[in-house]
């Protein structure tokens, strides 16, 4: 039961990040109407632009749950980087640009490769870390329920559900956040209401890259940070976004918590005797995403926004 538990605590780390990667992915198809295969890779942006951010601001005072306050500056930095740059991506390349969906999806591709290399040449190959000492497991849940969940784990799921309880409240509570719903829902009817819909996908480029960034980042802390970090995850990410029904907001957090709890919860078949390792972990999240979508075409939550 404690393994058990490890490796619920584990999936719950792991999909906060994956939510959020898959939250701004799914904002992208919803209003912008193609797949954007650079978003992993925007999530390195905002990871590497937190990560030199951390360097100069690592030293600020203070700390709040195991993390420098440094950090969560840095980690605004870095969402703030990949925002800008998504726009004047947006802006210089698919703006300009008339083609349909599937001319768009080919040039994020190009657009991705321009993001990685420019990683590679800034910073080159080399796995880094932040300079952050890890502490060990919270002792009241280690000696109680036998589960090793440190300080930055838990930095991580309450960060992550501040962003997403805040998008929330955006969507369902503002007047841009209905904007954002009519503009996905219908662009054209939206356009004739009277909404600047040019201006909701710009507003958009920016809480999706921003997500995504934030995802970036507590990925690279979580592990490590190199330039193709955001590549790697880039299909586990989709995954999610199709299993909780692309296009959908609240369908890509409910995507994201299956398919991270999948992926983490794959050692628990090796411990009951079924010989399939944790390399196999993202293979068995899209056995899942079929299985979901011969029940459900359209996803867990396909006709939610």
């Amino acid at each position: 039961m404690a393994q058990i538990l490890q490796y619920l605590a584990n999936g719950l780390v792991y999909s906060s990040i994956i939510i959020l990667g898959s939250i701004g992915l799914s904002l992208v198809y919803s209003i912008a109407d193609f797949a954007n295969f650079a978003h992993g890779d925007t999530m390195t942006v905002g990871a590497y632009g937190s990560f030199v951010a951390f360097g100069l601001l690592g030293g600020m005072g203070g700390s709040l749950l195991g993390l420098p306050l440094g950090f969560y500056v840095s980690l605004l930095v870095g969402m703030a980087l990949a925002a800008a740059i998504a726009v004047l991506t947006h802006l210089a390349v698919y703006e300009p640009l008339d083609t349909d969906s599937i001319g768009l999806l080919i040039t994020s591709i190009g657009v991705a490769f321009v993001y990685r290399a420019s990683l590679m040449g800034i910073f080159g190959t080399d796995f880094l870390q932040y300079d952050i000492t890890r502490s060990g497991p919270i002792p009241f849940l280690l000696e109680n329920f036998d589960v090793a969940i440190t300080q930055r784990d838990v930095a991580i799921v309450v960060s992550a559900a501040v962003l997403v309880g805040s998008l929330h409240f955006l969507l369902q509570r503002t007047t841009l956040g209905r904007k954002m719903r009519a503009t996905a829902d219908n662009p054209d009817l939206a356009r004739v209401s009277g909404i600047r819909t040019d201006r909701v996908i710009l507003v958009m480029w920016v809480i999706g890259s921003a997500l995504a960034a934030a995802g970036g980042v507590f990925l690279a802390l979580y592990s490590q940070l190199d330039p193709r970090i955001g590549f790697g995850i880039l299909l586990v990410v989709f995954a999610a976004v199709i299993v909780g029904g692309i296009g959908s907001v609240y369908g890509a957090m409910l995507g994201g918590l299956l398919i991270g709890m999948i992926h983490e919860l794959t050692p628990l078949l090796g411990d009951i005797g079924i010989p399939i390792g944790t390399a196999y972990a993202p293979a068995i999240a899209f056995v899942i995403m079929v299985a979901v979508l011969l029940v459900k075409p359209r996803g867990i939550a396909g006709d939610l926004t």
